[in-house]
């Protein structure tokens, strides 16, 4: 994270008070006893029945579905939960962890659903689902530059009250209007000011604490280690300024237009080129209509330049000449409208599209790695032959450097910023269900990161947190060793440091998912409810 911003008056969720494991008789018992306890917890006036759903429950399969982005987990066969509980107020969240812990029962917190492997709301366990949706309040005090943002909120609804309260203001996160806040910041979300500005990560963990109650420790933790350590409730976050004027261009090459030279040139310039530039590249094999149509690859340059086009076409004639590029093609814009393209609308698009938490929900993989070293122009031809031969998975390239490359790996939990050229993800999308159709599309896409390994991250080979891929990991028993496997792909050195911290506010590992920080072998292993 920058510490150009900051994150305080973190409102948290752990309460770390009782663990003891029963087994229920049947749902209708468990959704019985864990009503009496939240009843126990709260006031008559709360009418906790209607936040707490059952599979008897009319309204349980739409509220499950509402919020699953990727429909490899949304089918007949796939595990659901017990229970959903869907929180108004910190009060009720606090009830659901006192509760759940009581009664033994496996938490599962998702808030905009877009983890690409489904651990917010999926385990071979029994398990319960704390749909934070519902906490969704955010105010923004322009005159202190500060906005309040409860977990629940979507980037859209987040960017939205940004635009309406100031014109001088933004801040850098994602570019999916309906990622949830929870999960983007306390995960290392990441966006197209990060050259500038680095990343938004955040805080957890469970009384209800602030920065300076939590201690150090756990403060730097819950700032990009994942979901490990409590229920956020909200941040409290500094925004930061942006300029009147902005740039942006979208451009793209094929094979044949000798994009391998702009590709190759881009991996050098990016490092050191002004920090107001962010350049992502869209890779995706694609039929060349001037070239009879045949199978090639297609480059498209997305960019954001926080400043004016004159000093943006001057940059890129000296630094990227090979790019070709148009003065036609930039367009200024206000950082609002921006936002809007970026999130592939028309920049005259109103801006209340990004309230919309309809999301386009699809069969989905997605990988990631971390390029150091420039990929030579005779690899890049490789990569290029391999993407044909494969003939579906994409990729995506972005770019690093700049204010990425001036904070060291320990700063945050977070390591994956100095030393990074750019970052890969391994994109494969599809309409079709089936099973085995998911696992040809996912062979797919295996085959093309397994191809990169000599060119990425190794010894650990780093994996970005926030794009979920179960392939690099997980816990099936809860051990060390197991968490260890996928822990220092995601965090590198930073892991003994949070398994460390978990291990002290959470040794009895309450807040766990299949990836999720271990404790020291020493403490006491969970196991789950058969």
């Amino acid at each position: 994270m920058s510490t150009n911003f900051g994150f305080y008056q973190i409102l948290l969720i752990i309460i770390i008070i009782f663990f003891s494991f029963s087994s229920a008789d049947s749902t209708d018992d468990t959704y019985n006893n864990l009503l009496k306890c939240l009843n126990n917890h709260t006031t008559p006036s709360e009418n906790i029945s209607k936040i707490l759903y059952s599979r008897n429950n009319h309204r349980y399969t739409s509220v499950l579905q509402s919020y699953i982005r990727n429909l490899r987990f949304a089918y007949p066969t796939t595990p659901k939960p017990l229970l959903i509980i869907t929180p108004f107020n910190s009060f009720q969240v606090s009830a659901s962890v006192i509760c759940l812990k009581k009664l033994g029962l496996h938490l599962k917190i998702r808030s905009g659903g877009h983890d690409y492997d489904g651990l917010s709301y999926v385990s071979d366990d029994p398990y319960v689902v704390l749909d934070m949706n519902n906490l969704k309040n955010v105010r923004v005090d322009a005159m202190a530059g500060t906005a309040y943002v409860e977990t629940g909120a979507s980037l859209g609804e987040f960017y939205y009250k940004i635009i309406k309260s100031s014109n001088v203001h933004g801040f850098p996160a994602g570019l999916c209007a309906t990622l949830g806040i929870g999960g983007h910041f306390s995960g290392g979300g990441y966006g197209h000011m990060d050259r500038k500005y680095g990343l938004s990560v955040v805080d957890s963990k469970g009384r209800i604490l602030n920065r300076s109650s939590m201690g150090e420790d756990l403060f730097w933790a819950i700032r990009g280690g994942g979901a490990s350590f409590a229920v956020v409730l909200s941040f409290t976050v500094n925004l930061v300024t942006v300029p009147k004027t902005v740039t942006v261009f979208k451009v793209q090459r094929f094979l044949a237009d000798k994009v391998t030279d702009v590709v190759y040139k881009w991996q050098f310039v990016m490092k050191d080129i002004d920090k107001n530039l962010f350049i992502r590249l869209l890779l995706q094999p694609a039929y060349d209509p001037k070239n009879q149509g045949n199978l090639t690859v297609n480059v498209r340059f997305k960019s954001l330049f926080l400043g004016d086009s004159k000093t943006l076409i001057n940059l890129l004639n000296y630094a990227l000449p090979e790019l070709g590029i148009k003065k036609e093609v930039f367009e200024e814009m206000s950082w609002a409208e921006a936002l809007l393209v970026w999130f592939n609308y028309d920049k005259q698009t109103p801006f209340e599209v990004l309230l919309n938490r309809t999301f386009p929900a699809n069969y989905l993989k997605r990988k990631s790695d971390y390029v150091q070293k420039p990929i030579q122009k005779k690899d890049l031809e490789l990569l290029w032959k391999k993407m044909i031969e494969l003939g579906r998975p994409g990729m995506v390239f972005n770019s690093y450097g700049g204010r990425m490359n001036e904070v060291v790996a320990s700063a945050t939990p977070f390591p994956h910023r100095k030393g990074n050229l750019y970052k890969i993800q391994y994109s494969l999308s599809w309409q079709e269900a089936g099973r085995d159709i998911d696992d040809k599309n996912i062979g797919l896409i295996r085959e093309l990161y397994e191809f990169m390994t000599p060119y990425v991250s190794h010894n650990p080979r780093g994996a970005f947190l926030n794009y979920r891929d179960i392939d690099i990991g997980v816990t099936r028993n809860w051990t060390y060793q197991e968490g260890e496997v996928y822990g220092r792909k995601y965090f590198l050195g930073n892991f003994d440091r949070l398994v460390k911290i978990k291990s002290k506010v959470d040794p009895q590992n309450f807040f766990r998912y299949e990836q999720s920080i271990p404790t020291l072998p020493h403490h006491r292993e969970v196991t789950f409810l058969k």
